[in-house]
């Protein structure tokens, strides 16, 4: 990617800390059970513990076996059990003997009811309870999550907001160990909630004064921007999330990826060369990199001929076994890539990404509603509302599609605002009115679903309009040289979560933006907090700023942020409660979600 660099970022802070914290953690609760144990993990657990603790070191607190938490009849052969479990009742139930809670981490209040039911079977005697106050997993350099993918659904549809104290306890700790914050903004009445939580608890803790390695923290509700999240994914790591998706920063490519009969399940972090170079590229642009790689590669190798003994010793010794891992990650990546632009270049993907762009930019709204109508009669994706006769229409076509189970899911999208009918006597833009609203539950017309809730709740067209969001096409954009975030949606559209942040901080605060704010109904704030020790730290941490996405963020926003610290010589560490996409957010919204 070419375009202009700053050189002075500063380095990022080493996050591997939040890891050995939490496994130190979990080494001190196996401890509070002497002898060998069976381990019993709950499902949505197994990735993120094996990020934290391997088999390996379990082994060495003696757990003996490992088994995953099933609702059915546990068996075992073991005198003692240990379950690590999300403190959820429907799991609890069936559990009879030693638990540690990890919800990631456990509220109170949950804690409190799991024990309560505990209590009215009789057995509170006989079970001994702990909390692995688990609340963070280093994902890559500047990706950390909660791994708490219910926060969207329970905080933003069910109203919910049990989560809300986890995310200020994670921003406790991230303020005291790489604190003090200078600065925080925030948007989203979730983030002052979480805001304040966490004041809280800086207020009842010990204060201490040390050199700040993050200065800047900005909290961002999801709900701000809804219409992101549910955008085509085109840069490499967003791909690769849509197509095989990535879950705890790893991803199992098939026999089709790996070139093998086996699938393989690989780490995709920094430490990948190859992924790193390209994982924020459009990929349009990617494969063109990987054969400059590979044509590089092929150079090294042929190197060998012509060397005497020596030579080669030294050849083998220190670079062989380099190219070895370097050729194994490029096939990987090849493999990869061959096998999403099998399913990018097929029509469907084409026409859905011609119509995002087309109601992003708010024309040929009639051609898009004909491609929502036909996909839904296709079976091809999964549909929601417009104005009222268009509503109606493509409402009773997804229906009779998909099942009237679906009036669940419809009431939900409704409940959240994803779903919008304009109303008699409403007066929108055409654009407005007329902008189609569409769920997809694989691969197409996502957008469509956040698009007119904005534009009823918050005049996205306006708010548009002002940020400058749709770049002008009157002119062609060069991919291969962007000029802003908008490339990582072909320039089409800067994601609305990024530009908020970069207006926020090129302005220091939220002064001149009020009619932004206004029409996303913010519950905005910024806050001056801590002062860092000495004039250096403070203008070096004041240029790593910590973004939390309440309600989660997709990797398109993780490579716009990455662009944006470039340019503006940031550096930016995305801590979010889960890493989501399209596919994510809807799933969130059917009725029958777990």
């Amino acid at each position: 990617m070419a375009h202009s660099v700053r050189r002075d970022a500063p380095e990022l802070p080493d996050f591997s800390l939040l890891k050995r914290l939490a496994r130190d953690q979990l080494i001190y609760l196996l401890e509070q059970l002497p002898g060998k144990k069976d381990l019993f993990i709950e499902a949505d657990l197994m990735s993120p513990l094996d990020r934290i603790a391997n088999v390996t070191t379990l082994k060495e607190h003696e757990v003996d076996k490992l088994y995953k938490v099933e609702h059915k009849s546990i068996v075992s052969t073991s005198d003692q059990l240990c379950f690590l479990i999300r403190p959820r009742i429907q799991t609890f139930k069936i559990l009879l003997y030693f638990l540690f809670f990890s919800s990631f981490p456990c509220l109170p209040l949950q804690f409190y009811a799991c024990e309560t039911l505990l209590e009215e079977q009789g057995i509170i005697g006989d079970v001994t309870t702990d909390e692995w106050s688990f609340y963070l997993l280093p994902l890559d350099d500047d990706i950390i999550s909660l791994e708490l993918p219910e926060f969207f659904r329970d905080n933003f549809l069910e109203g919910d907001q049990r989560w809300v104290r986890t995310a200020g306890s994670a921003l406790h700790l991230l303020h005291s160990l790489y604190g003090p914050f200078s600065k925080v903004y925030g948007i989203g009445r979730c983030s002052k909630m979480a805001y304040e939580s966490w004041r809280e608890q800086v207020k009842e803790g010990e204060q201490r004064v040390r050199q700040a390695d993050i200065g800047n923290v900005f909290l961002i509700d999801r709900d701000v921007d809804l219409v992101t999240p549910l955008c085509s994914q085109v840069v490499y790591e967003g791909l690769v999330d849509d197509i095989f998706r990535i879950k705890c920063g790893c991803v199992e490519f098939g026999p089709d990826v790996t070139s093998s009969d086996k699938s393989m399940k690989v780490m995709l972090n920094s430490q990948d060369k190859v992924f790193n170079e390209i994982r924020n590229e459009h990929f349009s642009q990617v494969f063109g990199f990987l054969s400059q790689k590979a044509r590089n590669l092929q150079t090294a190798y042929d190197k060998r001929s012509g060397m005497d003994i020596k030579q080669m010793k030294t050849f083998v010794s220190e670079e062989l076994k380099g190219l070895k891992k370097e050729h194994r990650l490029l096939s990987l990546h090849i493999g990869a890539s061959e096998s999403m632009m099998k399913k990018k270049t097929k029509q469907d993907f084409q026409e859905m990404l011609k119509t995002e762009h087309s109601l992003l930019e708010g024309f040929e709204i009639r051609e898009c509603i004909s491609f929502i109508e036909e996909h839904i009669n296709r079976q091809v994706i999964l549909f929601s509302g417009l104005l009222p006769k268009d509503y109606r229409s493509l409402k009773a076509q997804y229906l009779q599609s998909y099942g009237v189970d679906h009036l669940l899911t419809f009431s939900n999208l409704k409940q959240l605002g994803l779903l919008v009918e304009q109303q008699p006597g409403e007066t929108l833009t055409v654009m407005e009115s007329r902008v189609g609203k569409l769920v997809n539950d694989k691969t197409a017309g996502k957008l469509t679903d956040a698009f007119s809730s904005l534009a009823k709740k918050s005049n996205f067209r306006a708010l548009s309009r002002r940020l400058n969001l749709v770049p002008k096409s009157d002119e062609e954009y060069d991919l291969r040289v962007p000029r802003d975030m908008a490339y990582i949606f072909s320039g089409a559209y800067i994601p609305l979560s990024c530009k908020l942040i970069e207006q926020v901080l090129e302005r220091d605060g939220w002064t001149g933006l009020e009619e932004v704010t206004r029409m996303i109904n913010g519950h905005e704030f910024a806050v001056t907090g801590e002062t860092c020790k000495g004039d250096h730290a403070e203008q070096f941490s004041a240029r790593i700023i910590l973004v939390m996405f309440l309600g989660g963020c997709t990797y398109s926003e993780i490579s716009a942020l990455r662009f944006l610290g470039k340019e503006k010589g940031y550096k930016f560490v995305v801590v979010t409660t889960a890493i989501t996409n399209s596919a994510r957010v809807l799933e969130s919204m059917l009725d029958n979600h777990a």
